[in-house]
């Protein structure tokens, strides 16, 4: 559907909720933000969000920053709040995740000696820990996902501004997705792919546990009759589309693979469409649903 059917001023505004775990780098993300002409409220409660929404229309597009410091953050309802937003016609919503390993962001603390807002008084790595737990649904609505660690906070201004620079001056951002159909789609796919028609490594022992990042998965894969000629049309699908949809005006758009567990088939064909849309110049970011869940999955059992 065109942006034609929606208020002019709309064309030119926008919501980005700006959130992440303390210490990830969202006051540098904020910042760069502002610098690029977003209005900024920084740690507005969400009980206040509503009012700002129905409000008058704004002039500029908004950057909202948003963490465990806000008044009556929650992460039901920050949640509610995304899903609110995300079924409006009148504004474009996209939420900005901030991230570090949490090594990084202890070492952060550490340099800074400041304390944690969840660690009660204690080191801040327990304070980690509960907030990396109390965010993992957040992270996975997020539609840009970016991991800090080892970035500089020039090199964290450099990746926001590639990523929301005005839309004269920015290319189409571009999100690749896989998922598992047993969990459902994930929200705000406009595309999606079904793979569950090529050859499965679960049946193979030596692969079982692998995923499809994994050479030997990958080429397991890849060697179905099927492969070639499927991916050369989703190549050929996205060359047609990404241009138009930049044309058009979009900021973003998000492709979908789908498979039954969601780690071999599906992490194949999104890993080589992201490379090889990187490698044609777009801007691409990699979801894998199922490893960001097993890996946070993993981080708690050894916390």
């Amino acid at each position: 559907m065109s942006d034609d059917t929606h208020p002019k001023h709309l064309l030119n505004s926008g919501i980005v909720l700006v959130t992440g775990p303390s210490g990830a780098g969202r006051s540098t993300a904020i910042n760069a933000l502002e610098d690029l002409g977003y209005e900024v409220i920084d740690n507005l409660p969400l009980s206040l969000l509503p009012r700002l929404l129905d409000g008058p229309p704004p002039g500029r597009p908004l950057a909202l920053g948003l963490d465990v410091r806000n008044r009556d953050f929650s992460a039901n309802a920050l949640i509610a709040a995304i899903d609110g937003m995300a079924g409006r016609q009148d504004v474009e919503t996209q939420v900005l995740y901030l991230d570090a390993a949490e090594e990084e962001l202890v070492r952060r603390y550490s340099e800074t000696r400041r304390r944690h807002p969840l660690a009660d008084g204690g080191p801040p790595l327990s304070g980690i820990g509960r907030e990396r737990d109390l965010l993992v649904p957040i992270r996975a609505r997020a539609d840009v996902l970016i991991d800090t660690t080892g970035m500089s906070p020039h090199d964290l201004r450099a990746e926001v501004e590639r990523w929301f620079a005005p839309s004269d001056g920015r290319s189409l951002g571009v999100t690749v997705h896989s998922f598992s159909y047993k969990r459902g789609l994930p929200r705000g796919l406009d595309i999606v792919m079904d793979c569950r028609f090529l050859r499965n490594p679960h049946w193979d022992d030596k692969l079982r546990d692998l995923d499809g990042r994994d050479v030997a998965v990958a080429d397991y894969v890849m060697a179905d009759p099927r492969f070639a000629p499927f991916f050369t049309k989703i190549k050929e699908l996205a060359d047609l589309l990404l241009p138009a949809h930049k044309e058009e005006g979009k900021s973003h758009l998000s492709i979908g693979f789908g498979c039954t567990g969601g780690r071999h088939r599906s992490v194949t064909v999104a890993e080589r469409l992201a490379q090889a849309l990187a490698d044609d110049g777009w801007q691409v970011s990699k979801r894998h649903r199922e490893m960001e869940r097993h890996d946070a999955h993993a981080s708690r059992n050894q916390g």
